[in-house]
């Protein structure tokens, strides 16, 4: 016994865990992140290969389709929000700004400074970035309101 009559009742670690992560709901994120995925990274190949863009510059602007996807997906079905758009989506976009600049310096990090190919680079920065934006979304963009 360790002296702390709190212990006993104080939550695992790992229930803290569960408890700020969420499983379920991080598992909707990703599915919901799939999706913008899909947006970002089609609109990344196309301006590569096509438009003839750094992939630099086209992976920011792939990040822009993938977050407006994004955030009427996680809207409606990740975090089923009832408060109304106009402060949630700046929230949410104060996050997906901060996560663009993440996934442009994963980018330029892993392409630019370390050779390796653009999409294995977006990969690096897309694993980064999803852990990142669904703390920020989880606890300030779609945080629960508490009414009184």
């Amino acid at each position: 016994m360790s002296g702390n009559s709190l212990d006993a009742a104080s939550p695992s670690r790992g229930a803290r865990l569960r408890q700020a992560i969420r499983p379920r709901q991080f598992l909707a994120y990703l599915g919901v992140g799939l999706v913008g995925t899909g947006g970002h990274y089609l609109t990344l190949v196309a301006l590569v290969r096509w438009a003839r863009l750094d992939p630099v510059v086209a992976t920011t602007c792939g990040f822009a389709v993938g977050a407006i996807i994004n955030y009427f997906a996680n809207y409606h079905l990740t975090f089923r929000s009832r408060q109304g758009h106009a402060g949630t989506m700046a929230r949410f976009f104060v996050i997906a700004l901060a996560g663009m600049g993440v996934n442009a310096g994963v980018m330029a990090t892993c392409h630019r400074g370390l050779g390796l190919h653009y999409l294995l680079s977006q990969v690096a920065a897309t694993g980064t970035v999803v852990v990142l934006t669904y703390l920020g979304n989880r606890f300030w963009t779609f945080r629960e309101v508490q009414h009184d």
